[in-house]
């Protein structure tokens, strides 16, 4: 707490994606939305060098991307669901959902343990103390 350091110990998905054709590349694919989702909120971001008018992390080399030892244990479930409105077969893309409440979920879980509300991302030791 006193470095201002966010670390996630687990992360859980459960999704209603219709019909699932392939229960092991749709878990893959919802696993990896949520990673994109908490490397989103905590890690990537681009930085604008204002006195040189150029990115300051313009290469992978400055680029924040999450790695192994970022990784939380990650729970992905899905709950099949009859949906014949999308299409005859009722099957969905499970791409990128799990991107879309992770980051939200990560900074409200910021709030309510440390009652620091931020309105950007990605959250920034900074933005802790």
């Amino acid at each position: 707490m006193d470095l201002g350091l966010i670390r996630l110990r687990r992360m859980v998905g459960v999704f209603a994606p219709g019909r699932v054709l392939n229960r092991r590349l749709a878990h893959s694919q919802l696993m990896g939305s949520l990673l994109w989702g908490m490397s989103h909120a905590l890690l990537e971001g681009t930085l604008m060098d204002t006195h040189e008018g150029k990115w300051a992390n313009a290469s992978l080399a400055d680029y924040l991307v999450p790695v192994n030892a970022d990784v939380p244990d990650i729970i992905v479930d899905t709950i099949e669901m009859e949906d014949k409105v999308v299409n005859p077969l009722g099957v969905k893309g499970v791409g990128e959902i799990g991107v879309v409440g992770a980051a939200a979920a990560i900074a409200n879980a910021v709030y309510h343990a440390t009652a620091v509300g931020v309105q950007h991302l990605p959250i920034r030791i900074e933005d802790m103390l």
